[in-house]
């Protein structure tokens, strides 16, 4: 298989390191496209732009034009992206919409819809990183419609269509539950087998292994973080605490909400099993609005989208229904509650 090569950090690219699960189902969109729209849900960092990455060049191996768009991206040609095949439908869509790449969502349909009517039977994917974020989780809903009838009531006859939408966002996934227009998948931090061959391609002195995976929990991001920080794990705990405005967040909460955040550093389960309590509620969407914590689905493999996380793993910070998702994120919480009234 062809593997994309991907920026890493520091000027170091690395190559996409397996996900074996995840290409496999990758192949069978290639084979049968998507229906509904496929939304991927995972934490921060654990790779989702990179699989999209990986996803484009397996499909356009089996005859797709591929569109890309990632809003959240600062450079143009990382939020932007095509087959070359393409390159005519764009500039014509392009001409169509002011201002395209401040209205980039736009672009995106314009652009699909152009290609349907006149690539004749094509084979289209649409990939669409965090777009959630860009559109407003009130508009998410809508978006998703839209990508279905792209599928459904397409302008224009085609041989296969996939939309596959990520977000590192967990607050869209109950709005979008209430409908039929997506299938639902959950993606977690990097199995073992993938993260130690990631690792194995920084160069230099670095940590054991072993130590690495504790500290990230298997995030390919925050691994990259930590290699630009030449290891100082501090210093990255520092940056994520401020950041994440976790100082301001710990000073919203009242005592009751304040010792379940304790509890829940020790076992994240405790926003499950103690959900139908109103401050628990409270406290459990604020980690998951500040994308702290993810809520884990059962680990039968149809609900996710590569390899599930273990059951439970006191160490990663991983429970049966919610975990951290990362345990720096667990470790920076865990700091500022020690600044906080016991």
């Amino acid at each position: 298989m062809r593997r994309v090569r991907l920026r890493f950090s520091r000027g170091l690219s690395i190559f996409f390191s397996d996900r074996l699960v995840a290409i496999e189902r990758l192949r069978r969109i290639a084979e049968e496209g998507t229906y509904p729209v496929y939304v991927v849900y995972g934490p921060e960092g654990c790779g989702k732009t990179a699989l999209l990455k990986q996803a484009r060049l397996i499909l356009e191996e089996h005859g797709y034009h591929v569109i890309y768009v990632n809003p959240s991206a600062g450079d143009p040609a990382e939020a932007f992206d095509y087959t070359p095949s393409l390159k005519d439908v764009i500039k014509a869509a392009m001409s169509m919409i002011p201002e395209p790449y401040s209205n980039i969502i736009e672009l995106v349909f314009e652009a699909a819809i152009l290609a349907l009517k006149r690539l004749g039977r094509p084979r289209l994917a649409v990939l669409a990183d965090d777009v959630f974020q860009a559109v407003g989780v009130e508009r998410a809903e809508l978006l998703v419609k839209r990508f279905l009838n792209l599928i459904e009531y397409p302008p224009g006859e085609y041989d296969r269509i996939a939309v596959i939408v990520a977000s590192s966002e967990g607050v869209t996934r109950d709005r979008l539950g209430r409908h039929r227009w997506a299938a639902i998948y959950s993606i977690w931090n990097m199995p073992r087998d993938g993260f130690d061959e990631l690792y194995d391609q920084i160069p230099g002195a670095k940590p054991d292994v072993e130590y690495a995976w504790r500290v990230t929990g298997g995030n390919p991001a925050l691994l990259a973080r930590l290699y630009a920080a030449d290891w100082r794990v501090d210093q990255v705990l520092e940056s994520i605490v401020e950041e994440k405005g976790l100082v301001e967040l710990v000073s919203r909460l009242d005592d009751r909400m304040l010792s379940v955040l304790r509890e829940a550093v020790r076992d994240p389960d405790v926003l499950f099993h103690r959900g139908g309590e109103a401050h628990v509620y409270r406290l459990r969407s604020l980690l998951l609005e500040y994308n702290l914590v993810s809520w884990v689905p059962r680990r039968t493999p149809h609900l996710w989208f590569d390899a599930p996380p273990p059951e439970r793993d006191e160490v990663l910070g991983i429970g049966e229904r919610y975990a951290w998702q990362t345990p720096l994120y667990r470790e920076a919480v865990r700091r500022v509650l020690g600044e906080a009234k016991a």
